[in-house]
This record gives C-alpha cells, sequence and structure tokens, in this order.
C-alpha cells in the first residue's frame, strides 16, 4: 500500500530538534563498553598491542642482560679453564727441561683445579660444545693426570705423549673460551637490535594512529561537511560513505541522514504550511468582499421569485430558482474559505476521544441513511483524554466521513477505529472507506487547497485542507495511505493527555 504523510509541527526548533538527537546518539555511543570497531576499541587494540610488544621486548632485554652476565661470569671461568692449563703445561716443560719432579707434583694440584672448573662448566660445556668433543677433553685429561702422576713418582715415563695430550688440552680449552665468546658477541648484538625494535614499534603506533585518524576521522567529517552544505542548498540525498566502519562514525552518518529524511519531510510540511497561510490570507479578504453582492443576489432573487408566484411564467421561475441554487452553492464556497482562512486560537478542553468520533457519526446521519451504509467501529478501552475544540474535531472528522460515504459504493460499510498509535503521546483515529482509493500520484496534493479528485462541482476542493490546518492546530498529524480499487484509509494522529495502561478493543456497529 502506497503512503504519503503530512506531519504537522512549527517550523522553528525543528533543527535544532534533530541535531540534539543527533547529538544524544553519538554521546550514547561513546557511553558504552569498548567495541573493537569503534574508535575507542581501534585506539585501544592499537595502544595495547603496543604496550604489549614494548613490555615483551623489554622483558626480552632484562632477560638478554641477565644471561649476558651470567655469560660474562662463565667466560671468567673458562678463561680460568685455560690459565690453568697452561700452568700446567709451563710445569711440564720445566720437568723436561730440569727433570724435577717437583714440577709434576705442583702440576697435580692445578690438574684438581681444572676437574673443580671442568664439573662446574660441564652443563654449559654441553650446549658449548658436543658430546663427542666433550669426552675427548675429558679423556685426554684423565690421561694426562695419570701420565703426570707417574712422572710425579719417578716413573719410567715417556713424556712425548704426555706433550701430545697437553698440546690437545690447551687447544680444546682456547677452542671453548673462543665459543663462548662467539656468543657472548651474538648476545651483544642481539641487545642493540632492541632500541631498533622499539623505535619501529613506536613509528608503527604513529603510523596507524595517523591512519586512523586520516581515514577514519578526516575523510568522513569531510563528507559529512560537504553534505551539510548541500543539505543548506536544499538537498537532502542521505550520505553513502564505504570507508572505515567506525561505531562512532557510522552512528553519526545514520542519525545524520535520519535528520536529512526528516528535515525534508518537515520541509515539505513547512512549504505546505506557508501555503496554506499566503492563500488563506488571500481568501480571506476575497470571501469577505464576495459576501455581499452575494447575499444581495440572494436578496433580490427572492423578491423577484415571491413577486412571480403570483404570474403563471414557469420558465421565469425556474430561472429564479437556478439563480438562488448557485448564489447558495457560491455562499456555501464562501463560507468555507472563511473557515479555512480563520487564524484565531480556538478553545481546547478536555475531550474524550470516543465523543469525539461518536458525535461527528451524528452529524452525517442522514447521509448515512440516504445511501445505506454503515459504520464498524473498534475503540480501545480506558483511552486518555485529549485536549482540544470539539467543534473544529468535529468539522475535521465530518469533513472525513463524508468524503469516505461520497467514496463508499451503496451498501457498502465504513471502518472507524480509536487506539493507541505507534508514536507514543498520540492517539491514533482512523476512518477507512473501501472505494475506488487515491491514485499514487495524486496523494500528496489531497491536502492542497483548491485540489480535489471530485468531479466538478461536487467538490470545492478545501475539505481536506481545512482538516490540515485545523490538525496542525492540535499539534497532531494527518496521513493517507491508498491503493487504487482497495480503498483508502486517513489516519489523524492527536496527542492525549496522560498515558494509562492500554486495554481490549470495543467493537459495534452504528
Amino acid at each position: 500500500m502506497f503512503h504519503y504523510e503530512i506531519i504537522s509541527s512549527e517550523e522553528d526548533g525543528t533543527v535544532g530538534v534533530y541535531l540534539g538527537k543527533l547529538g544524544q546518539e553519538v554521546v550514547g555511543a561513546g557511553s558504552r563498553l569498548v567495541n573493537p570497531g569503534s574508535i575507542k576499541g581501534k585506539i585501544f587494540t592499537i595502544f595495547s598491542v603496543a604496550f604489549l610488544s614494548i613490555a615483551a621486548l623489554t622483558a626480552l632485554n632484562l632477560w638478554n642482560f641477565g644471561t649476558l652476565k651470567e655469560h660474562l661470569l662463565i667466560s671468567e671461568r673458562y678463561d680460568d679453564l685455560l690459565n690453568n692449563i697452561l700452568e700446567v703445561r709451563r710445569f711440564e716443560k720445566n720437568f723436561l727441561i730440569y727433570g724435577d719432579a717437583r714440577n709434576m707434583q705442583e702440576s697435580l694440584d692445578y690438574l684438581d683445579r681444572i676437574d673443580t672448573l671442568v664439573t662446574d662448566l660441564s652443563a654449559d660445556l654441553r650446549q658449548l660444545t658436543n658430546d663427542q668433543s666433550l669426552e675427548s677433553f675429558t679423556e685426554n685429561l684423565k690421561e694426562y693426570r695419570l701420565m703426570a702422576s707417574g712422572l710425579a713418582s719417578h716413573a719410567k715415563i715417556s713424556p712425548t705423549p704426555m706433550r701430545t695430550i697437553g698440546k690437545k688440552l690447551t687447544n680444546d680449552a682456547d677452542q671453548f673460551r673462543q665459543t663462548k665468546r662467539k656468543r657472548i658477541h651474538a648476545a651483544i648484538l642481539r641487545i642493540s637490535i632492541l632500541p631498533f625494535a622499539f623505535l619501529a614499534i613506536l613509528l608503527s603506533l604513529l603510523l596507524l594512529v595517523l591512519w586512523l585518524i586520516s581515514h577514519g576521522l578526516l575523510k568522513p567529517l569531510n563528507v559529512i561537511k560537504e553534505t551539510t552544505r548541500s543539505v543548506g542548498r536544499g538537498d537532502f540525498s542521505p550520505i553513502d560513505y564505504y570507508g572505515v566502519p567506525l561505531e562512532e562514525i557510522s552512528g553519526l552518518i545514520q542519525a545524520f541522514n535520519h535528520m536529512a529524511k526528516e528535515l525534508e519531510i518537515h520541509q515539505e510540511d513547512l512549504i505546505q504550511t506557508r501555503k496554506i497561510a499566503a492563500i488563506g490570507t488571500f481568501t480571506a479578504g476575497v470571501a469577505h468582499e464576495l459576501n455581499n453582492p452575494i447575499n444581495n443576489i440572494v436578496l433580490t432573487a427572492e423578491s423577484l421569485k415571491e413577486e412571480m408566484e403570483e404570474e403563471d411564467d414557469p420558465e421565469r421561475m425556474e430561472m429564479l430558482t437556478d439563480i438562488l441554487t448557485q448564489a447558495e452553492r457560491a455562499a456555501e464556497i464562501v463560507k468555507n474559505l472563511l473557515d479555512f482562512s480563520r487564524t484565531e486560537r480556538p478553545i481546547f478542553s478536555q475531550l474524550d476521544p470516543e465523543l469525539i468520533l461518536s458525535s461527528s457519526i451524528n452529524l452525517v446521519k442522514n447521509q448515512i441513511k440516504d445511501v445505506g451504509l454503515h459504520f464498524e467501529t473498534s475503540i480501545a478501552d480506558d483511552l486518555p483524554q485529549i485536549c482540544g475544540n470539539l467543534g473544529n474535531l468535529q468539522q475535521v472528522f465530518t469533513n472525513l466521513l463524508l468524503n469516505a460515504i461520497q467514496a463508499s459504493p451503496r451498501d457498502a460499510h465504513i471502518r472507524l477505529g480509536i487506539d493507541y498509535a505507534q508514536k507514543p503521546g498520540f492517539i491514533a483515529f482512523t476512518v477507512q472507506d473501501f472505494g475506488e482509493g487515491i491514485p499514487q500520484d495524486l496523494q500528496h496534493k489531497i491536502f492542497e487547497p483548491f485540489f480535489s479528485t471530485k468531479e466538478v462541482g461536487k467538490g470545492t476542493g478545501l475539505g481536506l485542507a481545512l482538516c490540515y490546518s485545523l490538525i496542525k492546530r492540535h499539534g497532531g498529524k494527518i496521513k493517507v495511505a491508498s491503493d487504487p480499487g482497495q480503498g483508502t484509509v486517513f489516519t489523524v494522529l492527536l496527542p492525549h493527555l496522560e498515558q494509562p495502561e492500554q486495554g481490549e478493543f470495543l467493537g459495534g456497529i452504528v
């Protein structure tokens, strides 16, 4: 079903209301918990990742410094190992030169120190070299000790194998020391790289924040700025933005699009209101000017008709009757014009919604009987009262009922209803007929003054315009929904005074 809605609202404050709603939506978005898709969420994620990365690098740096310190201390033990082996070789050389067995005895003391160092460094040696090299080193050390012990006890042993094994021990100890130093140099290199890693993380963080600000904030804000200028020029097209899907920006764009849509509706309503006001001012003057000549025409025609009643002249009597009929029609049009242009504030009072509808039905009872129609009513229980002018509202619903009667075929029915509106704070009055309906291309014109879908001579085009004007004075809305061939539904929304609990429906036939 096609819908066309005329919303009655005052011009002042319209933009402020929707900008206020827009601000509330943005503030509401900011008060929610951190969402990964929001600005806060993305900044929180970026800084969290950066913080965790820096914390991990800091922990790694501390671990590297601790490891480096440990390696340096162990490296000193490898120096001691090599120095002790060199001392053993020095005593070996003295023995070979002087043949004094006491040199071998002193070398055994250093060999004890070497055994202690090897035992202390055994765990590190297994990480530093392979098992085969470590086993070969310990075997050579044991064999060297046996030879040194034999020579110290004056045994007849050739010193040549001892020199060969001593050279191997010296080479192995030096190799251990060199390998350990290489490990220390590698640790120092790793530690020296960490400041560059810190710099890279900070640079990445800066680039991510700049990208987020540029693409997530500045770019969509520029789009909103340009669209706002378009709204100022009267273009209410919505924003179509497919950039970074930030929650706050998406909410802002949705709120802006909603505001633009509502402004467009209120712009049409404003044009309609100004058009009616201008026409009302104009027609008020015209109606007053026409009233006197029409009254003179009616008085003259009635006087002539009284004089002609004594004469037998049917043709002239028919002409006078036609003059009176057309004059009365003109007087009715002038009366409608005066009602339409009336601007004084009516006196409002508390009214029962059911009373408004029932009293309006009583005013059109004769027309109902003439065409054989009946009304089906549906009224909710315990409806709150509304504040309005009974005469004005009767005029509205009488117009709507008469239109429904004229649009309905004979022996049909018209549905009337009163219920809570979907919009909070309003009562909805519905008048539904099952006539031919209103074409879609004409629905937006039916509330304009002097526009009518009826045949020439059957309507002035002021009824719905007057309804619109009166409902607007009551702070309400009137809208129409129609499908050609399916009938028409007019809905009038009026604000109520209080909000009791909703009850069940009452049905009936008048």
